[in-house]
């Protein structure tokens, strides 16, 4: 039989908007800043975990298989196996439905699952006319020949391609994320006014849970090597207005489109950690579940309109355990876009689409916005690509705890053309 899986505690670092160069932290170092005061703080030795699970998309050279450098730093001893997942903008729930999946299946007890991204430190890569230009050159013998490669160098082949913006671009149709995020709006005929509304919301709902203070328990401070010191999730923007949004161009599609730099998603710097136990886990050490994970689920659909993935998977598992919308009280779907948070919403109150595609008898109606992000997300925070799925999971859990409401849905679009999302509840 199915063993319950709960989430028995989580921290995160803030979340450090990138702006000239590369941050000071790099994917490790987050995990590292975050995962000392969680295993710090926790009644078992940090080598009694079973394992170490990573979500990171944008792997730096100097941190390959960045779960293991981190769980060696993190003192957890060489025994202690630990490996990363890449499913893009997933990443980080992918972590966390692996070691939900090994406890409940009875491999493991007790897992640290995680998500870290420092999409700051993305590499400025050659064109290919440049590597076989190098190529040619290293492999020229003699004085002469090599005189002769080197002649051949145009200004063209040593001009940096910025890789964040290659990785940002699906490679079967060609659009970036923000080109898929316009196809998402256009046919379910979001507006800009819409859009820019949505992320001003977002703003100021993350705004007010710092003033408030609801997030000093999931955030931990994160300290830099020259000294400096984090606490904060710095992309915030409190005074952000719909008169203001309303003054930027779009981006993708000049110049007409409807996404801009301030309703989309911030490129970002963070990372975040859940701890995973089974029961016997948690009798063993005397731990407290915060929730339990009831159930996951991934789709795919087609790459042009990957922004509705969340749509589909969390449809799934509504059907599975028999439930509708309303019957999740807290929601967090992952603002990569504010025009694809609100297609999404379009899509499952759009009675063809809902026929057609999720094969269900008609629309199922509409999400509370109450109900849906309730501190913000991505828009006002950021998205480090790895760790955002992860982030909304441990979000969701500390905002129902909160709240105080029962069941919950966590789920995020992902660039190629898929969604997760996991459904949640309180313990």
């Amino acid at each position: 039989m199915a063993r319950p899986v709960y989430i028995v505690d989580g921290s995160r670092t803030p979340f450090l908007k990138a702006r000239s160069g590369p941050g000071p932290f790099t994917p490790v170092d987050l995990a590292v800043q975050c995962g000392r005061p969680l295993l710090a703080r926790q009644p078992f030795a940090s080598d009694a975990l079973d394992q170490v699970i990573l979500g990171c998309v944008n792997v730096i050279a100097d941190e390959m298989n960045p779960a293991r450098v981190a769980a060696l730093r993190l003192g957890m001893g060489e025994a202690m196996v630990a490996f990363t997942v890449q499913i893009n903008c997933g990443s980080g729930m992918q972590s966390i439905d692996t070691a939900y999946r090994y406890i409940r299946d009875g491999g493991a007890d007790l897992i640290l699952a995680g998500g870290a991204e420092a999409l700051s430190h993305a590499p400025l890569v050659w064109s290919q006319q440049g590597v076989r230009w190098f190529a040619g050159l290293a492999g020229a013998r003699g004085v002469l020949a090599k005189l002769a490669a080197a002649a051949k160098l145009r200004p063209s082949y040593v001009k940096p391609i910025i890789g964040l913006e290659r990785g940002l671009t699906d490679p079967i149709t060609e659009l970036n994320m923000g080109q898929t995020a316009e196809v998402v709006g256009h046919l379910f005929g979001i507006t800009r006014a819409q859009s820019d509304a949505y992320a001003v919301e977002s703003h100021h709902r993350l705004a007010r849970a710092q003033a408030e203070g609801w997030l000093k328990d999931e955030v931990e401070t994160a300290f830099a090597r020259d000294g400096k010191f984090y606490d904060h999730d710095d992309g915030v923007r409190p005074d952000s207005s719909v008169e203001k949004l309303a003054t930027l161009k779009p981006v993708f599609e000049r110049p007409w489109g409807q996404v801009t730099a301030g309703n989309s998603s911030q490129i970002t710097d963070g990372a975040s950690w859940v701890v995973l136990a089974s029961d016997d886990a948690v009798t063993k050490h005397g731990l407290t579940p915060k929730a339990a994970i009831i159930d996951s689920q991934w789709s795919a659909l087609d790459p042009e309109i990957m922004g509705l993935g969340p749509v589909l998977c969390a449809t799934a598992l509504l059907k599975r355990h028999g439930l509708g919308l309303q019957d999740i009280e807290t929601w967090e779907l992952n603002e990569a876009f504010a025009t694809q948070v609100l297609g999404c919403l379009a899509a499952w109150n759009d009675d063809r689409f809902c026929r057609e595609v999720l094969n269900v008898d008609g629309a199922m109606g509409e999400i509370d916005r109450a109900r849906l992000n309730v501190d913000g997300g991505a828009i006002s925070l950021g998205h480090p690509v790895g760790t955002s799925g992860n982030r909304i999971v441990l979000h969701l859990v500390n905002a129902m705890k909160r709240l105080g409401t029962k069941r919950g849905i966590a789920t995020e679009c992902i660039g190629g053309g898929q969604g997760g999302a996991m459904l949640i509840e309180t313990v």
